[in-house]
């Protein structure tokens, strides 16, 4: 049974991680599918600003300025103004043009190197940027044909040709805001998912192996229970009077631990094997009449009231009756243990297509924060620092699995110091 369950939920723990792997991919793609559109729109735009730049250099340096003056003087070799050398003209006429494209390219929002040459084809008329990019470099050039001022002095068609190296990486650097974002998103939910599934397979472990241990255990424990409780039967006939109370008190424990050491398995069979677990369509309410009466018959020794009320009629439901009967009877010992003196009700009746079966009591009734509680394995309500009813919170717990197989529901209505009242809801074949 163990090693079937083992089987399965490797297959289950093999299935989720291939669902979280194609989900890692296919944000990935989706991620980069975003980056290619951006850098398009980024490659988009940085044309259009290269355009606006254009044109604004074209047009200021059309005219006759201080700036286009002194290009003009080092593209004829003229120093005779300036009264410097060649060399020297044409390094100031150098780094005052770079100085103004730069200044263009940074208004259009360009922050990126690049380099530039002034040339006429086939004449001695050439200027170039401080720095040249290698022709092996990914280079962008953009030539920009001025008109104006400076192509008539020299009676040439003029060219200007802007040259950006590695836009790519230019236009990633745009997209900062978006990608890295993104990336760190991207790694922010790999690690969660990562640290939620170890955390989850570490607790689910943990709950499997603690089962098997408690399952193993209580196994162990039937024997020898069996062993006394069948000693303490051969004792008790063969006592004296005065020492038959002894044993009475320990019959009445084994009994106890019986119970208990039985609810446990139940438990156990419940959560390991499902497929034991074997509905079938049953009338239950001659099993819940006589249920009911030999519960009377169990209480009426001891100062409990009890009484019931079943709606006539066929209870067709699908069920397992063992099972069932073992959850009301849970609810009715509950009902018992938290009264000091226990007024039990039972009333069954069917209600838009659903056996409603509502079990009161005049106890000392559940907190508020305790109601979403007391259905978990283990839970038991508090009272101060002790616990008034022994126990191992494990009977609401076998309930509320029983109820939920059979397609049920329970609802609790409860006032503190008022009693409770359990209704259990099943649907009608």
């Amino acid at each position: 049974m163990f090693l079937s369950y083992l089987v399965k939920n490797l297959k289950r723990r093999s299935i989720y991680i291939a669902l979280f792997i194609i989900s890692i991919i296919g944000l990935a793609v989706v991620q980069y599918q975003y980056l290619k559109i951006g850098l398009t729109l980024a490659k988009v735009q940085f044309n259009q600003q290269i355009g606006v730049v254009a044109e604004t250099i074209k047009k200021d340096l059309s005219t006759n300025n201080q700036l286009t003056f002194l290009i003009g003087s080092a593209l004829e070799k003229d120093v005779s103004f300036f009264k410097v050398s060649q060399d020297s003209l044409e390094n100031a006429s150098n780094l005052f043009l770079k100085d103004f494209i730069t200044y263009k390219l940074v208004y259009q929002g360009i922050e990126t190197d690049f380099s530039y040459k002034l040339y006429a084809k086939n004449t001695p008329y050439y200027l170039t940027s401080p720095v040249v990019f290698n022709k092996n470099d990914k280079i962008a050039m953009y030539p920009i044909e001025l008109s104006g001022y400076l192509p008539k002095l020299i009676d040439e068609r003029l060219i200007l040709e802007l040259t950006f190296k590695d836009l790519n990486h230019y236009y990633l650097s745009q997209l900062n805001g978006l990608t890295l974002p993104s990336l760190l998103f991207i790694l922010g939910i790999i690690v969660t998912i990562i640290w939620v599934l170890r955390t989850y397979y570490w607790q689910h472990n943990l709950i499997v192996m603690t089962n098997e241990f408690i399952n193993n255990l209580t196994h162990e424990l039937k024997t020898p229970v069996f062993s006394i409780g069948v000693a303490s039967k051969i004792l008790a006939e063969k006592v004296d009077d005065d020492q038959r109370h002894i044993v009475s008190i320990i019959r009445q424990q084994v009994e106890r631990l019986t119970d208990h050491i039985d609810k446990i398995l139940e438990i156990g069979s419940l959560e390991s094997n499902k497929k034991s677990f074997k509905l079938q369509e049953v009338n239950f309410r001659p099993f819940l009449e006589k249920l009911c009466q030999e519960y009377k018959t169990l209480v009426s020794m001891e100062d409990v009231s009890f009484s019931y009320k079943l709606e006539t009629g066929r209870y067709l439901i699908n069920a397992e009756v063992f099972h069932l009967e073992n959850a009301l009877n849970n609810v009715l010992d509950n009902a018992k243990k938290y009264s000091d003196n226990p007024i039990i009700t039972l009333k069954a009746t069917i209600e838009h297509s659903e056996l409603w079966i509502r079990i009161s009591d005049n106890g000392m009734g559940i907190d508020q924060k305790d109601k979403k509680s007391i259905f978990k394995k283990y839970y038991r309500v508090p009272r101060g620092d002790l616990y008034k009813v022994k126990g191992y919170g494990l009977g609401l717990s076998y309930v509320k699995k029983v109820v939920e197989y059979i397609k049920g529901k329970i609802l609790i209505e409860s006032e503190k110091g008022k009693g409770t009242t359990v209704a259990i809801i099943i649907p009608l074949v």
